[in-house]
């Protein structure tokens, strides 16, 4: 019972290490609502009351800057992955543009 014990002692805290590193790794990437909302946090910094409500609304509600010559930025994320693509050809290229396409 005791080296039962001790050996309960001993491998407890590395069963306990590898949970916690494999919840680390599967923590979600924040959405882009959160990024954005972690960046006009910081962009208001220390205004207080109304004009921080208003300052958080205003920066909220905006839309990305369109690119200049007016494509998407799932258009832009297609023209990069073409390019990206040349040479392959058939199911490696789409392997590749799927792959590709997800990425944020």
């Amino acid at each position: 019972m005791k080296k039962l014990l001790v050996l309960l002692a001993l491998t407890a805290p590395l069963a306990l290490q590898a949970v916690h590193a494999q919840t680390a790794q599967t923590e979600p990437k924040p959405t882009a609502q959160q990024s954005k909302m972690t960046t006009c946090n910081k962009e208001a910094g220390d205004k207080k009351g109304d004009s921080r409500k208003a300052f958080m609304k205003q920066c909220l509600s905006a839309k990305p800057a369109a690119p200049a010559d007016g494509r998407t930025a799932q258009q832009e994320k297609m023209k990069t992955c073409n390019q990206n693509a040349t040479g392959k050809k058939g199911d490696e290229r789409k392997a590749f543009m799927k792959e590709c396409l997800k990425k944020d």
